[in-house]
């Protein structure tokens, strides 16, 4: 596996630790702070709030209306070091429930879409894609609190908030979720086991599963040696999956059949979520979440164009 180091612009810093960027065609980002909201990110660095969302806004995509959609995990406890260094530590004491929520980025407006599916309370949703069809997919990492761990799973739901349906479950702490260029496989990272899942989209809503021994229907595509553990991704328009890499700090990059190609090392191991804009989807945006900054990096390749 090829390694590198990121030549970073930074764009902006002291973000409340944030995530879920998604580049705009005014060359604007748009991330959310996990510690509560939905900002404007413009190219000379300065923050614009677009909404206060509380809880534990976590992962970001435009829907077909053009207003954003949220995973929020209902919110984190926090541990800051002297020298600012932020990071989570488990359920928030005032959680409720995870949800999805739906942001007008013109007026701030807040819609909550889902906060259950089936009678069963959402618990953390974390990233989500949308596949063009009218629906979106995401995960729901679950919560650590005290001495328990949820389970997580995998989800489908439409934009306009009629249906909400799980689709694979359990899931060890999933978290990126992205689509293949012709939309015909998923991909999805856990966070604590460092494994890359895919999974066959048959139909909107529908995956063809793997038989036992697999955990959750998918089939296992990479990892990574020594301890590493897997954030959000994103996806090149080659195919490539490009997952942020927690621990080490920055981004491997996996061929579709699970090759690890290369490693961009960036400068602190909260390495969150990544994303790509620019005319020519060339700039990768990259959120280094333990010092709350936004970087712009010269990718190698162009990066996927999303359905919205």
């Amino acid at each position: 596996m090829k390694r590198q180091k990121l030549e970073a612009r930074e764009i902006a810093r002291g973000l409340l630790f944030p995530e879920g960027p998604i580049a705009m065609p005014d060359g604007s980002v748009l991330v959310v702070e996990i510690m509560g909201n939905l900002v404007r990110v413009t190219p000379d660095g300065r923050r614009h709030l677009v909404a206060e969302l509380g809880g534990g806004p976590n992962g970001a995509a435009i829907g077909p209306d053009g207003k954003a959609y949220v995973c929020n995990n209902g919110g984190f406890n926090w541990v800051q070091a002297e020298d600012g260094y932020r990071r989570p530590i488990g359920r928030a004491s005032d959680y409720t429930t995870g949800r999805i929520e739906r942001v007008d980025l013109t007026t701030g407006a807040i819609e909550t879409l889902y906060t259950e599916c089936d009678g069963e309370p959402l618990k953390g949703p974390n990233d989500i894609v949308f596949d063009g069809k009218g629906g979106f997919w995401f995960t729901d990492h679950g919560k650590s609190y005290g001495r328990l761990m949820d389970r997580g799973a995998l989800f489908y739901a439409l934009a306009d908030g009629s249906a909400i349906k799980e689709v694979a479950f359990p899931l060890f702490t999933p978290n990126g979720v992205g689509l293949s260029p012709d939309g015909a496989t998923l991909y999805v990272s856990e966070t604590d086991t460092g494994r890359l899942w895919s999974y066959p989209v048959t139909a909107p809503g529908e995956l063809a599963k793997e038989p036992w021994p697999s955990p959750n229907g998918g089939r296992f595509l990479g990892n990574l040696s020594g301890y590493r553990r897997f954030d959000s991704m994103a996806v090149e328009a080659n195919g490539n999956v490009c997952v942020a890499t927690l621990v080490s700090g920055g981004i491997t990059v996996f061929s579709p059949t699970g090759e690890a190609l290369e490693f961009h090392e960036a400068s602190e191991g909260y390495c969150t979520n990544i994303c790509f804009g620019g005319p020519d989807l060339r700039t990768a945006y990259i959120t280094l979440s333990g010092y709350g900054t936004l970087v712009a990096v010269d990718w190698p390749r162009p990066g996927l164009r999303l359905a919205y």
